[in-house]
């Protein structure tokens, strides 16, 4: 019930308050032009991520005050070091969605951002190995290791933000899972001083992203900008810092399997994983071609579901499926048989497979000269972009 309670501060308060923002938005004209890799066609406000910020601090603030959550609040280093890396990634997003900011600067405010995170006690501390328990990891490399994952996974979450609802309904599926995982094993462990953090963070984000998907989803009226994207990876790289460097694989397992074990380590990944094949593929891709790793373009994984007929909708939906069959498919091993999970896993892929692939099924063969020019057009509209994108 008291997730329940804090979910709902977080819904209620943020969409509240992104509706008041759209609004003011609209009166005042806050709102970007649109660029060359933008897919809307109107100019849309991009400060949801504040709405987003102050539902959480609100969502954290009234669970400070529910006697359950004291364990989570005696020590509050954690919760005061996660506030303060929150402050300065929104503070740092919302510039960069007015002024648009080198992207030195974010990165700079990125790793500062982490660093806090790792100062006040949310780092990869150890790493828990079935047959081995949990390994602890020298103080230097743990620091790095930490400041590393927040830094990748912030990008990739706003690699992905460039469709509406994308962001918060991934964002939604992914710690809607991992919330079962981390509750599930805080109940049964009765770890709740580490893993009841990892749990609140989760709710609080799952209630932001309820909240703030109503004024963003497809066709949006509010976005979340960078200050929103970069919030939501924050807290995903925060929750999963402080469950999965601070468990004890031992302490979980089904039916004597070993593989569930894996999963505090596996899990974080999992959830993750399209949002991350999107970054690495974005930085191959551009080194490749001689350009920085963080120009922009328009040849994402969702702007490729555009150009090869899919809706803009049936886009975001398609994200969706695979994000639930990755993610669920991965949870599931904690609670059947592995053979039950292996075949819910490979029936998801070929669905997700054959709903990703069948505007191709459906279209003409390809002209060779017309697909030329396309890339050329595709490869001139990235070069006419001077400002970074994720960093």
């Amino acid at each position: 019930m008291r997730y329940i309670i804090v979910t709902g501060v977080a819904a209620s308060v943020t969409f509240v308050l992104a509706f008041i923002i759209l609004k003011l938005s609209h009166r005042f004209r806050l709102y970007p032009k649109i660029r060359s890799r933008d897919v809307h066609t109107r100019p849309t406000p991009r400060l949801g991520g504040v709405a987003m910020f102050i539902g959480v601090i609100a969502a954290v603030a009234a669970a400070s005050q529910i006697e359950k959550f004291n364990p989570i609040f005696e020590d509050p280093a954690k919760v005061w070091g996660l506030l303060a890396a929150a402050t300065l990634i929104v503070v740092i997003g919302v510039a960069d969605d007015i002024w648009d900011l080198d992207w030195w600067t974010k990165l700079a405010g990125q790793i500062i951002a982490g660093g806090i995170l790792a100062y006040s006690g949310i780092q990869i501390l150890t790493i828990p190995l079935p047959g081995y328990g949990v390994v602890q990891l020298p103080l230097t490399f743990s620091l790095g290791i930490t400041v590393l994952a927040v830094v990748l996974v912030m990008n990739a979450i706003n690699f992905i933000d460039g469709l509406d609802g994308l962001v918060a309904g991934v964002a939604l599926i992914a710690n809607g899972v991992f919330f079962v995982y981390s509750y599930t094993f805080a109940y049964q462990s009765r770890e709740v001083d580490y893993l009841g953090l990892a749990s609140l963070i989760t709710a609080v984000l799952i209630g932001a992203c309820i909240g703030f998907l109503p004024l963003n989803f497809h066709p949006a009226k509010l976005f979340m900008g960078d200050a929103g994207a970069l919030l939501v990876g924050l807290l995903m790289a925060a929750s999963a810092l402080t469950f999965t460097g601070q468990v004890d694989p031992e302490n979980y397992s089904y039916g004597g399997q070993q593989l569930p074990g894996l999963i505090p380590v596996i899990l974080p990944f999992a959830i993750l994983v399209l949002p991350l094949l999107d970054f690495v593929l974005a930085v191959l891709r551009r080194l490749r071609a001689g350009k920085s790793p963080f120009a922009a373009d328009r040849l994402h994984l969702h702007h490729r579901l555009l150009d090869i007929g899919h809706s803009h909708l049936q886009a975001v939906m398609i994200f969706y499926a695979w994000t639930a069959v990755i993610a669920i498919g991965c949870l599931s091993f904690v609670f059947v048989p592995w053979q039950w999970a292996t075949v819910f896993i490979a029936v998801g892929f070929v669905i997700c497979a054959w709903a990703t692939i069948v505007p191709l099924l459906r279209r003409n063969p390809i002209d060779p000269d017309a697909a030329a020019t396309v890339a050329a057009q595709a490869d001139a509209d990235a070069g006419l972009l001077q400002k970074g994108e994720g960093i």
